[in-house]
């Protein structure tokens, strides 16, 4: 008598999972909505340099714009769209005249990178990102923390207006 009590509390459990389980299936796929970073990637002090850039106005500051290997690829083969797996990053510094430099020059010319503004990425996995072109996209403090999702909602929009693949960045071999 205990076992068939055991067994019809088991098949009741199960049942039980099963109907709290079923509800959520057919619920709309939420990877289909924007996904913002929440984490910097690992290791991207390591990657290649893609290009650098100057960026004038309120912003003021120079970039280096570096890639992981598969990004690297794909900018060495012009291949577009990047493939699934690219990871560009751009970190931002505010900039300094170099004072040894422009005392060698003998004339203020010289700028060189001063403390780091923030730093931005971008991931290409088109099924993850699909609502946002395939591109999932991070800002952080130089201190690792995500900027507010309400200031990330510019970067797709912003980045749907490049030419190639969502990346303004090109190749500076």
């Amino acid at each position: 008598m205990r076992r068939i009590h055991f067994l019809l509390i088991a098949v009741a459990m199960l049942a039980g999972g099963i109907i709290c389980v079923v509800p959520a299936s057919g619920q709309a796929d939420k990877s289909a909505a924007p996904v913002y970073l929440d984490k910097m990637p690992k290791g991207f002090r390591d990657w290649q340099l893609i290009s650098v850039a100057h960026e004038a106005g309120n912003l003021n500051s120079l970039g280096a714009m570096l890639g992981n290997d598969v990004a690297m690829k794909a900018y060495r083969e012009k291949t577009l769209p990047y493939p699934d797996g690219t990871i560009i990053a751009a970190l931002h510094y505010s900039h300094l005249p170099n004072a040894e430099n422009n005392a060698v020059f003998g004339k203020a010319q010289s700028y060189t990178p001063g403390p780091p503004s923030n730093y931005q990425f971008m991931v290409k996995d088109s099924k993850k990102y699909a609502a946002t072109g395939g591109w999932g996209f991070g800002s952080f403090t130089p201190d690792g923390k995500p900027f507010a999702v309400a200031q990330m909602k510019s970067c797709a929009p912003c980045h749907a207006k490049a030419s190639r693949d969502g990346v303004f960045t090109t190749y500076a071999p």
